[in-house]
């Protein structure tokens, strides 16, 4: 699962170091559209970060066609990492963490059911959106600090991501025990 959230960012990540910015957002797009394609031949919902990701690399690639170019890799990667961060931040401001849609296709209807269940999906978000806000701030010291190396912004990016999915990855496990040991 963590797998085909994280793709169109992995894609994203490795065809700007590869390709044109271009070519690296529309390429994001088009693995974004296609994990929402997956999950909906596997009877899935549509997930908000895929469709709003998928939004975001389309947006930020015609806007780079109609306006001729303008934005560094670095602004490109700051105008992600903001849009994934409205998508998370919204998603809280609707009272819908967006992990909350993949839970709810990989936990048991009976832990749905719990009032814990929506808590947890409230701090595993927040854990991604702290995530989030370290890649915006590698972003910023990147463009600002043009001195910097760009390895320490990715290495900042990746550190984030991998705390992130660990994060979920163990807290997900922990709660969904105390669940089942309640339930006993």
């Amino acid at each position: 699962m963590l797998f085909l959230i994280l793709a169109p960012f992995a894609v994203f990540g490795a065809m700007m170091m590869l390709a044109t910015p271009l070519i690296s957002l529309f390429a994001a797009s088009a693995v974004a559209l296609g994990t929402i394609a997956f999950d909906m031949a596997h009877g899935r919902s549509v997930k908000a970060l895929a469709a709003g990701s998928s939004i975001v690399f389309a947006t930020v690639g015609a806007y780079l066609i109609l306006s001729g170019g303008g934005i560094g890799d670095h602004g490109i990667r700051l105008v992600v990492d903001l849009g994934v961060l409205a998508i998370a931040l919204g998603s809280i401001a609707l009272r819908l963490p967006f992990t909350l849609q993949y839970a709810r296709e990989v936990v048991e209807p009976e832990i749905v059911a719990q009032p814990a269940f929506m808590t947890t999906n409230y701090i595993l978000t927040w854990a991604w959106i702290g995530a989030f806000i370290l890649m915006l701030i590698a972003d910023i010291l990147l463009i600002y600090w043009p001195s910097l190396p760009v390895w320490i912004g990715v290495a900042t990016a990746f550190a984030a991501r991998n705390c992130a999915v660990y994060f979920t990855t163990w807290y997900s496990a922990r709660r969904r025990a105390q669940f089942v040991a309640r339930a006993r």
